[in-house]
């Protein structure tokens, strides 16, 4: 046909331009597509970034060009060399136990029945916030036993080994033969010998304290003599209902303190122990002649055991640590199941087929064959915990937040938390910014060289 381009044979031009302008055309178009997602990109990414390097080479008003003075004044301050070196713990711990503890979920799913329920309980966490896990933790961590879950647990099993003190809030009736301070130990001001007898007096009782056990205290057990090779007398509490009666002397409706432990103690030391009973008398027999002084041991008087401090400055950073394993186990888990749910079978069976135990297969077929998917996983959650910010912000409590502090949380107080010097604020996002970029590329290259 007369309008029919045809090529050179030699050549070959036309052929060529026009795969030229269809590729062309096609760029232009591709350029449409990508445009709106580059401006946005540039719009919430690249322009905060390059603002926030420019904001830190100025000073905390903005006013004067300061160079690289923030970021020297980062290597200078001490609340900053703790949130680096309480980031550098995150990084190392968290992402170390939450890929071995996904790891050996994902194996122990695969062996259970109701392996989908299973793995639904320990992801549900993912769909609590940082902020509501934060505050489910503050209170899971609170000091009194009575409000904080784990202390409540880990009272209890210190009580069923060591029985508590009986009487914590009791303290000794001043100016009435007794002697100490609040606490215990308490004694005798003045020296008992064989035969003689004595009542002690204490205060500070509550009512429903009282153990149930406790009868009216023997008012004449001080007048009994005990005989020539015996201590006796009464512990009791010195305080009548309606606050009837005489300080320092058994009256009426008062009650014994049972099993109070009472020493008798010569010469500073111990010779004889008793406990009182339920009417709170008590009576030391065999004794030598000679001057005794009666003693009631700071153990009648200890403290309740109130738990762990988990919050204070030597564990609020693991126990925070431990609430992000709460949240982020089922994610470890579930991307570590896939991965294992990829593994040939025929290989394990093989191994199985060979003589190989569980054990060996685990550590040189399942872990070999998971190691580029664990190293995906552990670098995801590096580039996760360099970032932490909700979980140290909620659950440290004031006096300890600088003790738990990490890169986020010290780049927001120096900003906005009361410093009001974003420069310095600015310097440091910069600093978190080259410390999480190497790991994203990381992870890039890895996901490219998957794809591939």
């Amino acid at each position: 046909m007369a309008d029919t381009v045809t090529a050179h044979p030699s050549t070959g031009r036309p052929a060529a331009d026009g795969r030229r302008r269809a590729q062309r055309r096609k760029r232009r178009l591709a350029v449409v597509f990508v445009l709106p997602a580059l401006l946005l990109l540039g719009a919430l990414v690249v322009y905060p970034v390059l603002f926030s390097f420019g904001r830190s080479l100025f000073d905390a008003d903005g006013d004067r060009f300061v160079g690289a003075a923030n970021y020297a004044a980062i290597v200078q301050d001490p609340a900053t060399l703790k949130a680096i070196r309480n980031s550098a713990i995150w990084v190392v711990v968290a992402p170390t136990l939450l890929t071995g503890l996904g790891l050996l979920l994902a194996v122990l799913t695969e062996k259970v029945r109701w392996a989908t329920a299973f793995k639904l309980v320990l992801f549900l966490p993912m769909a609590v916030s940082f902020l509501a896990a934060g505050i489910i933790f503050r209170l899971a961590y609170e000091q009194d036993p009575d409000r904080g879950v784990l202390n409540a647990a880990v009272v209890g099993v210190h009580d069923g080994f060591d029985d508590a003190a009986a009487y914590p809030t009791a303290r000794a009736r001043e100016g009435h033969g007794l002697t100490g301070a609040a606490g215990g130990p308490y004694s005798t001001a003045s020296t008992v010998r064989p035969g003689g007898s004595l009542s002690l007096g204490f205060i500070g009782v509550a009512p429903d304290a009282m153990p149930a056990g406790a009868k009216a205290a023997a008012a004449d057990a001080a007048a009994d003599a005990p005989g020539t090779d015996a201590i006796g007398g009464v512990v009791y509490l010195d305080f009548a209902p309606g606050g009837a009666g005489t300080p320092g002397r058994v009256d009426p409706g008062e009650k014994g303190l049972p099993g109070m432990t009472v020493e008798a103690v010569r010469d500073g030391r111990v010779t004889a122990t008793a406990t009182t009973a339920d009417d709170g008398t008590f009576r030391f027999t065999g004794l030598d002649d000679g001057a005794y002084t009666v003693r009631l041991p700071a153990a009648n008087f200890e403290a309740p055991y109130q738990g762990v401090n988990w919050l204070g400055p030597a564990l609020v950073t693991p126990a925070i640590i431990g609430a992000y394993l709460w949240v982020w186990t089922g994610f470890s888990m579930v991307l570590i199941g896939a991965g294992l749910a990829a593994i040939p079978r025929d290989a394990l069976e093989a191994a199985r087929m060979d003589g190989a135990t569980e054990g060996q297969i685990f550590r040189k077929i399942t872990v070999p064959l998971l190691a580029p998917v664990l190293t995906v996983v552990f670098v995801t959650l590096v580039i996760n915990v360099m970032k932490v910010f909700d979980l140290v912000w909620i659950i440290a409590p004031g006096p300890v937040q600088e003790e738990a502090n990490v890169l986020a949380t010290r780049m927001w107080l120096v900003s906005f938390g009361g410093g009001n010097d974003q420069g310095l604020g600015s310097a440091l996002s910069m600093v978190l910014l080259l410390l999480v970029v190497p790991a994203m590329i990381f992870n890039v290259r890895r996901f490219r060289r998957s794809g591939a």
